[in-house]
């Protein structure tokens, strides 16, 4: 299971990469810009936080 999270940032960069293709295509007025703007940004925080997440050991 452990090794699942390596694939994370590679997962959620092809993620913002399409997302960016989708809001270009909202851009022009293809597709519904209210649809391709939440996914562009949550793609890029789930991106950000896939980078920056630690490894932390809480102890009670």
């Amino acid at each position: 299971m452990r090794r699942v999270y390596r694939f994370y940032p590679i997962l959620f960069i092809t993620l913002t990469v399409f997302a960016f293709f989708l809001n270009l295509l909202g851009l022009m007025k293809l597709i519904p810009l209210f649809i391709t703007l939440p996914l562009f940004f949550l793609s890029i925080y789930l991106t950000l936080h896939s980078f920056t997440q630690r490894n932390v050991r809480r102890y009670r």
